[in-house]
């Protein structure tokens, strides 16, 4: 089983070096898609630097959001299960077997990694918490699932179960996006507990409360039409 490892990157200078090294030491057939959404901090010359024969490198002439560089991703990938990892390093690739197993035996179509099942996580925003919470408890009442944490990076998909989907949304806007469009497939969903090492503004946090809003607005949008 070879694994599509789809990266959006946005400067991430101090980071980008390190989570390619730990997805690249996971003990996986895999191939790497980066896509640098036209990052201004020196990251985009580090990722023309990296010499790797599964790496493939995409560049955005102008910034457009982490939504549109995933879409970008996925024209790209030939694995059998694609897994959406973050530049920083909030989220532990050392978790990828625990993240694909319910795929690799045949139980599910898509997983979502859960910072909310129990695994370890770093103490920070207490009403980041809870605007997590209520967008994934609208998200619910919008698909009928019944997830702990619709907003995680974390996702595993089977190749085929997002196979024309087309994403619309240019930012943050994927998390609800995507959701809803699989709810409508009606695959099997599987949620896992994963650890969570979040980070603060000062240490490069980009999502804030304006997206969550905008995240309420894709949850209905993309429920109701497309």
């Amino acid at each position: 089983m070879k694994l599509s490892i789809v990266v959006p990157v946005y400067n991430e200078k101090n980071t980008i070096e390190e989570i390619v090294k730990r997805i690249q030491r996971t003990p996986f057939e895999k191939e790497i898609i980066m896509v640098d959404d036209y990052s201004t901090d020196g990251t985009r010359e580090i990722i023309t630097n990296m010499k790797s024969d599964n790496i493939k490198k995409v560049f955005h002439e102008k910034n457009q959001g982490k939504g549109a560089a995933l879409r970008t991703a996925f024209e790209h990938i030939s694995g059998d299960v694609v897994i959406v990892q973050d530049a920083d390093l909030e989220y532990d690739p050392r978790e990828y077997e625990k993240l694909i197993d319910p795929i690799v035996d045949g139980r599910a179509d898509v997983v979502y990694g859960s910072r909310f099942l129990g695994g370890p996580h770093r103490v920070l925003f207490f009403w980041h918490y809870v605007g997590n919470l209520m967008l994934t408890l609208f998200s619910n009442m919008m698909t009928n699932l019944n997830l702990t944490d619709m907003e995680t990076c974390y996702k595993a998909f089977k190749a085929s179960a997002i196979q024309g989907i087309k994403i619309r949304s240019n930012r943050f806007g994927f998390e609800p996006e995507i959701t809803a469009k699989i709810a409508r497939r009606k695959v099997r969903i599987y949620e896992v507990p994963i650890s969570y090492s979040g980070r603060d503004y000062s240490e490069g946090k980009k999502i804030g409360w304006r997206d969550g809003v905008k995240a309420i607005g894709a949850i209905i949008l993309y429920r109701f039409i497309d």
